[in-house]
């Protein structure tokens, strides 16, 4: 069993997919592993997610230490999100992940998913 923030986790994979569970998360991670982003960026390439549920999954990723929120000194401040080095460590599985979805579901008529 593994402790973490509050929750007890069965195994450390169990552990892994809870930080990148739900529709949008992932998405953000694969966006951001292009280079930093700001907000808007991320909103207009991010199909379908809402203001605020971008800016809770965004929050919820930065919390677990996969994003970092860069605030540059200016007027009016600009603000990016990039990757920290543990949210880049995970991108070669998100990687395999899509590569498998492709691989296995790319005949299957989309719609109907």
């Amino acid at each position: 069993m593994i402790k973490y923030r509050d929750k007890t986790f069965v195994c450390a994979l169990d552990l892994g997919f809870d930080l990148i569970k739900g529709k949008w998360k992932a998405v953000i991670l694969c966006h951001l592993s292009q280079g930093p982003k700001r907000f808007l960026e991320l909103q207009r390439i991010t199909h379908g997610v809402s203001q605020k549920i971008l800016t809770e999954r965004l929050r919820d990723l930065e919390e677990d230490g996969l994003i970092e929120r860069i605030i540059s000194p200016e007027i009016p401040p600009k603000v990016e999100y990039i990757l920290t080095a543990k949210g880049e460590d995970l991108c070669p599985a998100l990687d395999l992940i899509e590569k498998w979805s492709k691989k296995n579901f790319v005949a299957i008529d989309h719609d109907l998913l």
